[in-house]
């Protein structure tokens, strides 16, 4: 735990990977997620320099578009955070045929589905951390996901620019590969999600 305290005047930015926190946390009833209140959580009370939130706008894939409606009202709350910056990429709805997994005897091998898939905020988070620590804006780069292809970029920051990279995890079962790679990585418990909700209004 003394690395998560250590040098708590650094400059410390936090890199938010918004679709894999969400469906690391989304089985629970913490959704209404203050990432501020949760990093100030887990790094005792470090002051954070500046949030990044990387995710893309929804797109709904039938008649109901409440999901676009939350997404809104999620992203208006984390704008009342301070130095919050939102950043996007995209979110392809596409019809595709896929394999079926068991087909029935005499049945179809194929069945059309509707695939959804957001692209970018991999490539954006890399960006913008190796940018930061270009332009010397971040001193310890703490980074919200479990997606292991940040493997490389944390591989950069840490040997080329001398930076301490935490991870803090919000899935069940933590990457081996960004285990490796960070300087340490933390799992997000229920209790401290639980802690880090917004107030019921803002």
């Amino acid at each position: 735990m003394a690395a998560l305290t250590d040098s708590a005047m650094k400059k410390t930015n936090v890199y938010i990977d918004g679709f894999n926190l969400y469906y690391g946390i989304r089985k629970t009833p913490y959704r209404w997620l203050d990432p501020l209140q949760l990093c100030q959580r887990i790094l005792h009370g470090r002051n954070i320099h500046r949030l990044r939130y990387f995710t893309a706008r929804v797109k709904a894939r039938g008649p109901d578009n409440s999901i676009i409606r939350r997404q809104q009202t999620y992203l208006r709350a984390l704008q009342t955070l301070p130095n919050v910056e939102i950043h996007f990429g995209a979110f392809l709805v596409s019809r595709t045929r896929m394999k079926v997994a068991s087909p029935h005897p005499g049945g179809p091998a194929t069945v059309e589905v509707i695939k959804t898939e957001e692209k970018g905020s991999d490539v954006n988070i890399a960006s913008y951390l190796l940018l930061d620590a270009f332009r010397r804006d971040v001193e310890t780069a703490v980074i919200i996901s479990n997606d292991s292809d940040l493997v490389t970029p944390i591989d950069l920051v840490r040997s080329e620019f001398g930076l301490d990279v935490i991870v803090l995890n919000p899935h069940k079962n933590p990457s081996a590969e960004l285990r490796r790679a960070a300087t340490m990585v933390h799992q997000i418990r229920k209790g401290v999600l639980g802690s880090s909700q917004f107030p019921p209004q803002l």
